[in-house]
C-alpha cells in the first residue's frame, strides 16, 4: 500500500519542444507529456528530461522495421488510391500506424525485448516515468514483465497505467507489479451513486488510485482529491483554476497515509454524501480515519446527521474534529462544499478480572420473560378479585437437563405461599395459574430448578424403550434415592430408606427394577425430598385484585342541580333520588356527579363561560370553595350530609353506586387560601395566577402548589383526608379531574394509602394527555382512565388504538373507560352525525370496552355546539339544564339494550378479548368477543357512516371452532332476538344508518 500520494500535471497537449513543463509543475510530483508513437524519432537533447511520457505501447510507425519483418504481430489499416477503382488483384498499401497485437503471446515474444530497450533509451534521455495508455488492450502479464525489466535498471521510475477497461483477471495479474498508480477518470456523480467507491475498493489493492480530472474541472475538484491517492491534473485546469488546484493538492497531502478501505455511509441521492477513509485494508483494524462530507446540492446542508453515520463504519471511532482549515462541526456545509473530519479509534473499555468462583456461584438457570409483569415488577398488574390469572415464564439451562418450575403466590398481608407446579410448554415456556380470592394486593414468584430424579426417569425410560439400558443405569437411580434419604428427616427419610431397600432387593431383576424406578409413587416421594439444585427465584411481581367494577361498569353522569323541571329552581339530592329508576332502567350501575361542593363567588362564570354573570347564575361546580366550606362540604342548595346519605342508600336500593368528582382546585374564596396560604404559589404583588389549559381559561379557579412552603405534608394529608371523608360517607368510586397536572408521587402515595384502608376504592383518571402520562397514572394506582376513544371515529384508527390497548404492555395495567361524551367534550362526530351517529358511538363504546360511560343528554342526542368548538352550547357546567328525558328521537332503547347485553354476556365485560375480523369495507368495523369459557363468541358489526348505507363481504371466524370454511354455525341475533344458521365462511351484509349495527352470538353445536 502507498504511504504517499502522487500528483501529476498532464501537459499532453503541449508541443514536444515546449521548454517550460518543469517550471509549470510547481506543487506536483511530476509532469506528463505525450509521446506520439513507440520507436519514433529520438527526442532532442533535454526535450524529455524530468518528464513522464504518455505512450500507447501498441502504436508504431507503419514503416518501422519491426512492422516490416513481423507483419503478423501487427494490425494495419490499408487504403487504396483516392482517384480510381480498387483492383482486387493487388494488395492495398498500408496507411496510418501499425498496432501491435500485445495480447497475442507470439507478438509479445517478438516485441518485448525491443520495447524494453527503447523505453530504457528514453529513460537514459531523462524520462522519469511512463503512463501506459489503453492498458486493457495489452496483456497484463506482458505489462508485469515490462515493468519488472524497466525497474531493474531504473528503480525510481514512475509507472502509471490506465485502469479503464481492466477486468478482474487483469487486475489480479497486475497485483504486485510495483505500479506507481492506476489512472481513473473522475465523475462526481459516481460518488453519490457509490460507483466511484466501488471502483476505488477494486483498484486500491493493486496500486495507488490516481484520479484524473477533466479539463473543465468543475465542482468535483475537491471531492476528487479527497477520494484518491493522487491526482492527474490537465494543464488547462491548472491555468484556469490555480487556487482550486492548489487546494486539491493540499488535500491529497492530508489524506496521504489514509489509503486503506473506503466505505460509503450514505445511500444514493443523499444531500450530503459521507465517505469513510481508513488507514487499514480492513476498517475493523483501522487506527485512523477521515470522514469526507460532500454537499451534493446547491444549498447549505447541516452536518449533524452526517457525522452520526459514523456508527455504521464498522469500527469504534471516537469524536470527529475538523482537518486543517476546515470549518467545525457546528457550521453547515456550503453549497457543493467538501469537508474533511479526522477521527481515531477509541480506546476500548476494559473490565476487571472476575474470579471463577464468583461466576460459579451465579445462577446456572435462566428465568426471564415473566408474564404478566409491569416494568419488571415495579408496578402492580391489574386484575379483579376471583379472576384466574395465567402466569408464564421462560426457564432454561445448559445441556439437556430436566427442569422443574413452581408458581407461588400470596396476599400482601400474609406469610403463607400457595403453590402449584408449572407445566412445560414448547420453546422453554412454562405456564401456571393462580386465583385471586381476596380483594387487594397480591404477589407471586416463579421458581425453577434442576429436576435430577425427573431427568433420570426421563432418560432411563428412553434407554429402556431403545433396549440400551445397562446395570449402571439402575445403580444410578438407586444412588439418587439413597442421596435423598441422607438429606431428609423423619417420616420422609423412613419412606426413602424403604424405597432404597426395595430397589436394592430387585437390583438383579432388570424388569422389576425398572418398574420400581419409574413408578409415579416413587417420583412423588422423591419430589418431596428434592433439594432443588441450582434453584432460581424470580423477583416478586405484584397483582392488584380490585372489585369487578374496576373492569366492568356502566356509568351515567349528571349534574344534580339540573334534576329540576324549572331552570330557576336548583335541583337537590332529593330530586336525584326521583331520577334513580330511570337511570337504573337504562342499565347503568354507577351514577357519577361532578363536584358537589360549595361554589366560589369570586370570578364566578356566567352562561357559556362568560365573565359577566348575573346574580342568579350558579357558576361552575369546578370552582370549589366559598364561605360555606371547601372539599369537605356540600353545596348548600344541593342538600345536607343527611340528604346525601339518603341518596347513597336509595341508589344502593336501585343497584346503583354513587361516584363523585375529586377535583384538586380551588375558587379564590376557598377557605384554604386564608387558612393555609403556604399551600399556594403567590405572585410578588400578592396576587395569584388563575388556572389555564390553553386555549381554555379558568379565571374562577386557582391551583394548589404541591411543593409550596407548607404543602408537605400538610396539603398532601389534607387531600388524602378529603377522600377518606367521602369514603366514610359511602363513596368508594372517584373520578379525578386532570390528574396529569398533579405530581405522580402524590397519586402513588395517596391512592395506596386510601386503598390500604378501603381496598374497594376505585379511581378513574380524567387525563386527556400524552400516552406516556396516561399510562404512568395507571401504573401508579388509577383503576381506570378516560381515553382517546372520544376522537377515534375511523375504522383503522379504532382498530389500531384498541389493538394497542389489548396486545401491548398497557393490557396489564391500563383499563380504558370509553366515555362517548363529557360536559367538556362535544365531539365533532356527534355534532354532525345525527341520531345514527349517537347509536354508532354507543354500540362501539359499550362493546369494545368493559367500561362504558355517557354524560346525560347523550341519550337525547344533544349536539348543539359553540361555533368551531368541541364544547356544548349553553353548557351545563355554567347553568342549570332541565331536560325532557322522554323527548322524541332519543336512543334510550339502544342504551338499555346495550347495558342488558353487557350484563348478560361476560364476553362484553372486558376490552382484552377484542379481536378484529375481516370486513371488506373501510366504513364497516367488525370484531369478535370470545366468551371466557370458550363455548361461543359475540360478533359486533357497525356501520361507521351515519349518513349512507354500507355493504360488505365479511368472514365468519369458523376456524376458531375448528369448523371448515364451508361448514355451518348457529347464530343468535341479540338485537332482533331471532335465530338462524350461517353456512360458509364468507357472508354479505348491508347496514343502513337507520339500523347501523348488528350484535350476534355464534356457537358450534347449537341449532337455530
Amino acid at each position: 500500500m502507498p504511504s504517499t500520494t502522487i500528483c501529476l500535471l498532464d501537459l499532453a497537449n503541449l508541443p514536444a519542444g515546449d521548454p517550460a513543463p518543469i517550471e509549470r509543475a510547481s506543487g506536483f510530483d511530476g509532469v506528463i507529456r505525450s509521446w506520439p508513437s513507440l520507436f519514433g524519432e529520438d527526442a532532442p537533447d533535454g526535450a524529455i528530461s524530468g518528464t513522464m511520457l504518455a505512450i500507447d505501447l501498441r502504436r508504431l510507425l507503419i514503416d518501422h522495421l519491426l512492422v516490416r519483418d513481423h507483419p503478423r504481430a501487427f494490425a494495419m489499416r490499408r487504403s487504396g488510391k483516392d482517384d480510381g477503382p480498387v483492383d482486387p488483384r493487388r494488395a492495398m498499401p498500408p496507411a496510418g500506424a501499425a498496432w501491435a497485437r500485445l495480447r497475442d503471446p507470439d507478438a509479445q515474444a517478438i516485441l518485448h525485448e525491443p520495447i524494453v530497450e527503447h523505453l530504457e533509451r528514453l529513460c537514459a534521455s531523462g524520462a522519469t516515468g511512463f503512463r501506459f495508455l489503453a492498458a486493457h488492450a495489452v496483456g497484463a502479464e506482458f505489462l508485469v514483465r515490462l515493468v519488472s525489466d524497466l525497474r531493474a535498471d531504473f528503480a525510481d521510475l514512475i509507472v502509471v497505467i490506465d485502469a479503464a477497461g481492466l477486468d478482474d483477471g487483469a487486475l489480479r495479474a497486475l497485483t504486485g507489479a510495483s505500479l506507481s498508480g492506476l489512472a481513473v477518470a473522475f465523475d462526481a456523480s459516481d460518488v453519490g451513486s457509490g460507483n466511484a467507491i466501488q471502483r476505488y475498493e477494486q483498484l486500491r489493492t493493486v496500486a495507488p488510485v490516481l484520479v484524473e480530472l477533466a479539463a473543465s474541472g468543475g465542482t468535483g475538484l475537491a471531492l476528487a482529491a479527497a477520494i484518491g491517492n493522487g491526482l492527474i491534473v490537465p494543464a488547462g485546469l491548472r491555468d484556469a483554476d490555480p487556487a482550486g488546484v492548489a487546494a486539491a493538492l493540499a488535500t491529497t497531502r492530508i489524506v496521504a497515509g489514509i489509503d486503506g478501505e473506503m466505505r460509503r455511509l450514505t445511500g444514493d441521492g443523499a444531500a450530503v454524501a459521507v465517505l469513510l477513509r481508513t488507514d487499514a485494508t480492513d476498517v475493523r483494524h483501522a487506527d485512523r480515519a477521515l470522514l469526507v462530507l460532500a454537499n451534493t446540492t446547491s444549498t447549505p446542508q447541516p452536518i449533524d446527521e452526517a457525522v452520526r453515520l459514523l456508527e455504521y463504519a464498522g469500527a469504534a471511532f471516537g469524536p470527529c474534529e475538523p482537518v486543517a482549515d476546515c470549518a467545525g462541526l457546528s457550521v453547515p456545509l456550503s453549497a457543493q462544499e467538501v469537508r474533511l473530519l479526522r477521527t481515531r479509534r477509541a480506546d476500548p473499555i476494559l473490565g476487571t478480572d472476575a474470579p471463577a468462583t464468583a461466576a460459579a456461584e451465579a445462577p446456572r438457570l435462566v428465568l426471564e420473560a415473566i408474564e404478566p409483569s409491569v416494568d419488571g415488577g415495579a408496578f402492580a398488574v391489574k386484575r379483579v378479585v376471583g379472576e384466574r390469572v395465567a402466569v408464564w415464564a421462560v426457564i432454561f439451562a445448559d445441556g439437556h437437563e430436566q427442569l422443574a418450575a413452581e408458581l407461588g403466590w400470596r396476599a400482601s398481608d400474609g406469610d403463607d405461599w400457595q403453590t402449584m407446579r408449572m407445566a412445560q410448554l414448547p420453546n422453554d415456556r412454562w405456564a401456571g395459574e393462580l386465583t385471586l380470592d381476596r380483594l387487594g394486593r397480591h404477589e407471586f414468584i416463579v421458581e425453577g430448578w434442576l429436576d435430577r430424579f425427573g431427568g433420570f426417569q426421563r432418560d432411563f425410560g428412553k434407554k429402556l424403550d431403545a433396549g440400551v439400558a445397562q446395570p449402571v443405569d439402575h445403580a444410578e437411580g438407586l444412588a439418587l434415592i439413597r442421596a435423598a434419604a441422607e438429606r431428609s428427616t423423619g417420616e420422609l427419610r423412613a419412606a426413602l430408606v424403604d424405597w432404597a431397600e426395595r430397589a436394592d432387593a430387585v437390583a438383579g431383576d432388570p424388569a422389576a427394577s425398572a418398574d420400581l424406578l419409574l413408578s409415579p409413587e416413587l417420583a412423588a416421594v422423591m419430589d418431596n425430598a428434592d433439594d432443588r439444585p441450582h434453584a432460581i427465584v424470580s423477583p416478586a411481581q405484584s397483582i392488584d385484585a380490585e372489585r369487578l367494577q374496576a373492569r366492568f361498569s356502566s356509568w351515567y353522569e349528571l349534574f344534580p342541580r339540573s334534576m329540576t323541571d324549572d331552570k330557576l329552581r336548583h335541583g337537590t339530592f332529593a330530586d336525584v333520588i326521583d331520577q334513580l329508576p330511570r337511570i337504573r332502567d337504562m342499565g347503568f350501575d354507577t351514577l357519577y356527579f361532578p363536584p358537589i361542593h360549595p361554589i366560589g363567588k369570586t370570578n364566578r362564570k356566567g352562561p357559556n363561560n362568560t365573565l359577566t354573570p348575573e346574580p342568579h347564575d350558579v357558576g361552575s361546580p369546578y370552582a370549589i370553595g366559598s364561605a360555606d366550606g371547601g372539599h369537605d362540604a356540600i353545596h348548600p342548595e344541593l342538600g345536607t350530609f343527611e340528604d346525601f346519605a339518603a341518596l347513597i342508600a336509595a341508589a344502593r336500593d336501585h343497584g346503583l353506586e354513587i361516584a363523585i368528582d375529586f377535583a384538586i382546585q380551588c375558587a379564590p374564596d376557598h377557605p384554604w387560601l386564608k387558612d393555609h396560604p403556604g399551600w399556594f404559589a403567590w405572585r410578588p404583588d400578592g396576587s395569584m395566577k388563575y388556572a389555564e389549559n390553553p386555549p381554555k381559561k379558568y379565571q374562577d379557579i386557582v391551583n394548589v402548589d404541591f411543593y409550596g412552603p407548607d404543602a408537605v405534608p400538610g396539603l398532601w394529608l389534607a387531600l388524602r383526608d378529603v377522600v377518606l371523608l367521602w369514603a366514610d360517607h359511602g363513596v368508594k368510586t372517584f373520578r379525578v379531574d386532570n390528574p396529569h397536572t398533579k405530581p405522580l408521587p402524590f397519586w402513588e402515595w395517596m391512592i395506596a394509602d386510601v386503598r390500604a384502608r378501603h381496598p374497594d376504592a376505585i379511581f378513574l383518571a380524567e387525563a386527556f394527555t400524552r400516552p406516556n402520562m396516561m399510562y404512568r397514572l395507571a401504573k401508579v394506582g388509577f383503576s381506570q382512565s378516560y381515553t382517546y376513544f372520544t376522537w377515534r371515529d375511523g375504522k383503522q384508527e379504532l382498530v389500531d388504538y384498541v389493538t394497542e390497548l389489548t396486545t401491548t404492555a398497557p393490557k396489564d395495567f391500563y383499563r380504558p373507560h370509553f366515555f362517548v361524551n363529557t360536559p367538556d367534550i362535544n365531539p365533532p362526530y356527534l355534532q354532525t352525525s345525527g341520531r345514527a351517529g349517537f347509536r354508532i358511538r354507543a354500540v362501539l363504546a359499550a362493546t369494545l370496552s368493559g367500561l362504558f360511560g355517557v354524560y346525560s343528554g347523550f341519550e337525547l342526542c344533544e349536539s348543539a355546539a359553540l361555533p368551531g368548538r368541541e364544547e356544548y352550547l349553553d353548557s351545563e357546567k355554567y347553568e342549570i339544564r332541565p331536560r325532557d328525558y322522554n323527548a322524541p328521537g332519543n336512543i334510550v332503547a339502544d342504551i338499555t339494550l346495550l347495558n342488558r347485553l353487557r350484563r348478560a354476556h361476560p364476553a362484553l365485560q372486558t376490552h382484552l378479548n377484542t379481536r378484529f375480523l375481516p370486513a371488506y369495507n373501510d366504513n364497516i368495523i367488525y370484531y369478535a368477543k370470545p366468551e371466557p369459557d370458550g363455548t361461543g363468541m359475540i360478533l359486533v358489526m357497525v356501520n361507521l357512516d351515519p349518513h349512507q348505507p354500507q355493504e360488505t363481504h365479511f368472514e365468519l371466524p369458523l376456524w376458531k371452532f375448528g369448523i371448515p370454511d364451508d361448514g355451518r354455525i348457529a347464530v343468535h341475533d341479540l338485537v332482533g332476538g331471532y335465530r338462524f344458521d350461517w353456512t360458509g365462511k364468507t357472508q354479505w351484509i348491508r347496514l343502513d344508518p337507520s339500523e347501523p349495527y348488528r350484535i350476534w352470538r355464534i356457537a358450534p353445536g347449537e341449532t337455530a
